[in-house]
């Protein structure tokens, strides 16, 4: 005896068989797990939930962060107007950090950080806030913002070890050659009306002053200090790369400065 079964039309098979069904909803979830499974078996790993991925990758980032400022670049903020215009008040400033590590030496020309050898800027205020103090100590210690102790100074190197300078009415000279200075702050001249020299530069250290001459304590001022008022090499933490903040104000003063 024939039995006559209800005809099954494709679209029928289709609907039955879609995700967008009820039972296909449930058998694509199914099936996702079971690939998430079947990878995690593979690589040998479960997944994991999000409250362990983010603080791993922000322990990584930091590392990361900690190595280029420790190896590569450090970021300084300018507080004065001493390199102006060349650097202004509240430029951010990449430092090269690697240029001394590889056999780098200060160069005529170049404008570099240094701390303080001493007695060339005021004793810094302290904050009495314990959660500033906290909040200021972590950012610094990966490169955010300068340290609390902050007691770097950025100047361009005018000579070095053995060399000679001498400043007279407007002129200035190394080894008795005229310098020419095209990054002067408009106005200014090379002396800036403070005569000095000449002096000799004690060997392995530098001659600094600022582009505005007439608003920089620099090496003139500091001539009855340790050194004579040059600056030991050992103190300088590398050359100003770029100016990497503000916007509108960056600029690329190449690898080793210029």
């Amino acid at each position: 005896m024939a039995v006559n079964l209800p005809e099954t039309t494709g679209e029928a098979v289709g609907r039955a068989e879609s995700p967008a069904a009820p039972g296909g909803r449930a058998e694509a979830r199914r099936r996702a797990r079971g690939g998430r499974v079947r990878k995690a078996r593979r690589t040998g790993r479960r997944p994991r939930p999000w409250w362990i991925e983010i603080p791993a990758m922000a322990a990584v980032g930091l590392v990361v962060a900690l190595l280029i400022k420790t190896c590569l670049f450090q970021v300084f903020t300018i507080p004065s107007g001493s390199m102006e215009n060349t650097l202004r008040i509240g430029d951010r400033v990449g430092v090269n950090k690697l240029a001394p590590l590889t056999g780098w030496k200060p160069e005529p020309g170049q404008p570099v950080v240094f701390k303080d050898p001493g007695g060339w800027l005021p004793p810094q205020p302290t904050d009495s806030n314990p959660f500033t103090n906290a909040a200021t100590s972590a950012l610094s210690f990966v490169g955010l913002v300068p340290p609390k102790d902050d007691n770097y100074l950025v100047k361009r190197v005018i000579a070095t070890g053995g060399q000679t300078v001498k400043c007279t009415g407007t002129t200035l000279t190394v080894d008795g050659k005229k310098v020419d200075e095209p990054y002067l702050h408009a106005g200014d001249d090379s002396c800036a009306n403070m005569d000095f020299g000449p002096v000799t530069v004690p060997a392995g250290y530098i001659w600094v002053e600022g582009d505005h001459r007439s608003d920089s304590a620099d090496s003139r001022y500091h001539q009855g200090g340790p050194g004579g008022g040059a600056v030991p090499v050992g103190n300088v933490v590398g050359p100003v790369s770029a100016v990497v903040w503000p916007l509108n104000h960056l600029d690329w003063f190449g690898w080793v400065g210029r």
